[in-house]
């Protein structure tokens, strides 16, 4: 359903097992050491005695800062307050850049952090909200974290890389409507008007029972992605910079950036599939400086009505690209901005720029004291997407139920100490192991 905008484009310590990787729980994972951040009760959803709201932001990349950057554009009265990243140049950067919006910053050196506990203090820092930027290994952890401190959340997707802290996301998201705060995820297309105008005829039948889709995320070979290596940094330095080449702190491409796609089906059909069988592999990205992610994923996922759906992703520059999602009705089809067939329509109206409206309704609805909560949708999705990774992998067929309630993959080290690490080797179908 329409094209979509690649986000991409928007020392010495031990060594670690395969055990270290695969084993621990998420709540000991994070970038952070991740201890649990205390309790704060909040009387107001803003600063007290003003109308302000104040954000913290978690992770200062390029995705943080345009996040943050779309947040105080989307409504008055927002400001952003206080910073925190792995690395100071990460943290210098941008807030040098964030500095450009003048009274909408206000962040000062007592308000910035850096290192593994960088999210305890922003999340400590008489916030009201935080954005969570980090590479995605890290979102379960930081996610409980603020949910546990009375923060509301807008947050990055995917929301983690395997099932684990998809579970560890669901928990969050269940406190966080006890504790009425909200969580907006940056599935952008969820708040982008041409699909939630198709969506909604989708949903009133006008295409009819849905009997089949494909989605698409296939694009270039983002070889150049991130900063080059740098000889000075040890390797979970390196890992760390250049996360998005490794399965442990990205997710592989098809959780990472197809997540979007498949998010789209899961919303058309109102429900998350019940198996999938996948396959890809790696030929483009042979470099040892592209990590153990592969370049090509298709899978097929089968939804609870019988309905077949395709899904393909790629990375390798020479190719046609295709980013979008087409759902199969009994009377029609639809796509981003329109549907054929016995219900015809074109959406002809004003379109927002969807990542400044997805921080404009969070920010509306928590004003309104109606916080939204994307949790559980946002984390159906990212197990939708690692699920194909994962029958990719292994060249296994899995079910929903296997991997949601008895899958024990756990990807998050039981530690973060700077030097060198193991790095799993590239999957092999039929010889990785399933777990």
């Amino acid at each position: 359903m329409g094209t979509g905008t690649t986000d991409a484009n928007r020392k010495q310590g031990r060594q670690f097992s395969r055990r270290d990787f695969v084993k621990v729980s998420a709540a000991a994972a994070s970038l952070s050491a991740l201890a649990s951040c205390r309790t704060l009760e909040k009387t107001s959803v803003f600063a007290p005695g003003t109308d302000r709201l104040r954000v913290g932001v978690i992770g200062c990349g390029g995705r943080g800062t345009g996040a943050a950057s779309d947040c105080v554009s989307a409504a008055e009265g927002v400001e952003i307050a206080a910073l925190g990243d792995l690395f100071q140049d990460r943290l210098d950067s941008s807030r040098k850049q964030l500095e450009g919006l003048g009274k909408k910053c206000t962040v000062t050196d007592r308000s910035c952090f850096v290192g593994f506990d960088a999210y305890k203090g922003v999340i400590a820092s008489n916030v009201d909200m935080v954005i969570l930027a980090t590479p995605p290994v890290f979102r379960p952890a930081h996610l409980k974290a603020a949910i546990e401190a009375g923060k509301h959340v807008f947050m990055e997707k995917p929301v983690a890389v395997d099932p684990v802290g998809v579970r560890s996301v669901i928990e969050s998201s269940d406190v966080a409507k006890t504790k009425r705060l909200g969580i907006v995820a940056g599935t952008q297309r969820r708040h982008q008007a041409p699909y939630l105008e198709v969506m909604k005829r989708i949903h009133n039948g006008d295409i009819g029972e849905i009997v089949a889709a494909q989605c698409y995320w296939n694009g270039g070979a983002m070889l150049d992605w991130g900063p080059r290596d740098n000889p000075a940094w040890n390797e979970l330095e390196r890992q760390c910079r250049r996360w998005y080449f490794y399965c442990w702190i990205c997710g592989d491409h098809i959780v990472e950036q197809h997540v979007h796609n498949l998010d789209v089906v899961n919303w058309a059909f109102q429900a998350h599939p019940v198996s999938c069988m996948g396959m890809g592999g790696r030929q483009f990205r042979t470099a040892p400086e592209c990590g153990n992610i592969w370049d090509h994923f298709a899978v097929e996922y089968v939804y609870p009505n019988g309905a077949r759906i395709l899904s393909t992703c790629r990375h390798n520059d020479g190719c046609a690209t295709r980013v979008s999602e087409r759902i199969v009705g009994a009377k029609g089809v639809a796509d981003g901005q329109s549907i054929t067939g016995a219900k015809p329509y074109t959406f002809q109206g004003e379109s927002p720029n969807p990542y400044v409206q997805e921080h404009a309704d969070l920010i509306a609805s928590i004003r309104k004291g109606e916080p939204l909560n994307e949790g559980q949708q946002v984390a159906e999705s990212t197990l939708t997407a690692i699920m194909g990774r994962m029958s990719a992998y292994t060249g296994r067929e899995v079910s929903w139920d296997w991997v949601m309630n008895s899958s024990k993959l756990d990807l998050t080290p039981k530690t973060f100490e700077w030097g060198d690490i193991k790095t799993d080797p590239v999957p092999i179908p039929g010889k990785t192991e399933l777990i």
